[in-house]
């Protein structure tokens, strides 16, 4: 593909984009760059395949595709401590794996990836801030919403979506942002960081006991955690969202809306016991987009968190993105 116009910005768009919502598609091959062996259900092959059913069914071409910018040490660092992104560095192996904790590992390319994957979600802010696109996503690797402020876990080594707050926060002096979290996992990473900053709404639906475990007790206004037994279904699933979400949002009314897009909850998902599918994926991100439209002139950006068969990954990524593009 060959850009078709540069955005005032720097942005370089691809594409011819939709007649209905300018959907921006963020990613880089560099993010496939990160890997964790060959058993990692973590894997390059996540991007992979979603980027083919989205060519094999057409959507592509209905998105503005841009190659993410790496985010900088001051964007990183109004989330995560010097200290920790430099222990990352350090960390990082000149070849071979290195372990971060029991279920991540570095590779001599992973920060080169992690700095891709949060920048994308930089770029996706000011793209719908400064109005270039309607709505983001950003499909990237490493997933984010596991990295506390300053713990790497769960796959995660930045947290992507909190880059992205953070610099909506910083850069278009937005008051009120809210984050919407659909992953099977809690997002504990982005709780850790936002748990004491009212300005950030929090929901966050996850299968529960489950892992990680952190945070899923906190009592905070900005806080909504909505647990989830094993085996929950779709049906279910939407009242438990109408019913912790739709309250939420209208007593903060944000100013912009971020998703960290999980979707291991699938039913087919090796890592979760959740029972969604395809079209539980369409109904919340419409949901979404409804309160989007209310409350924060569509500004919303998505980021991809977990999904791990590929498949269904790819199929509810494709599901997601229709609704985005309405």
């Amino acid at each position: 593909m060959s850009p078709d116009r540069l955005g005032q910005s720097g942005l370089i768009f691809y594409g011819n984009g939709s007649a209905g919502m300018t959907t921006a598609y963020i990613t880089h091959q560099d993010c496939c760059l990160h890997q964790m062996g060959s058993y990692h259900p973590e894997s390059p092959e996540r991007l992979q395949s979603i980027q083919a059913y989205l060519q094999n069914s057409g959507l592509l071409e209905k998105l503005k595709c841009l190659d993410a910018q790496p985010a900088n040490v001051s964007q990183l660092q109004r989330v995560h401590p010097a200290t920790y992104i430099a222990n990352l560095a350090r960390l990082q192996p000149q070849q071979g794996l290195a372990s971060v904790d029991p279920d991540t590992s570095l590779c001599p390319q992973s920060i080169r990836a992690a700095e891709l994957a949060a920048g994308a979600v930089v770029m996706a802010v000011d793209g719908v801030c400064s109005g270039q696109f309607d709505n983001a996503f950003c499909a990237v690797r490493p997933p984010g919403h596991h990295a506390e402020r300053q713990t790497s876990m769960g796959f995660c080594l930045f947290n992507n979506v909190a880059v992205g707050v953070a610099h909506a926060q910083h850069q278009y002096r937005l008051q009120r942002v809210a984050i919407l979290d659909f992953d099977v996992h809690h997002g504990n990473g982005t709780v850790d960081i936002f748990k004491d900053e009212p300005s950030v709404l929090l929901c966050s639906s996850f299968q529960h006991p489950f892992y990680p475990g952190r945070f899923t007790d906190i009592e905070r206004p900005n806080i909504v955690n909505t647990p989830l037994v094993a085996g929950t279904n779709g049906e279910q699933f939407r009242r438990a969202i109408e019913r912790d979400w739709l309250p939420a949002l209208e007593l903060h009314r944000p100013e912009i809306i971020f998703v960290s897009a999980g979707f291991d909850a699938h039913r087919d998902d090796p890592l979760g016991g959740l029972e969604l599918l395809e079209e539980d994926y369409a109904w919340v991100t419409r949901l979404i987009c409804d309160a989007a439209e209310r409350y924060t002139k569509g500004r919303l950006v998505s980021v991809l968190e977990g999904g791990y068969d590929l498949d269904a990954l790819a199929a509810s990524v494709g599901a997601h993105i229709e609704v985005l593009l309405q």
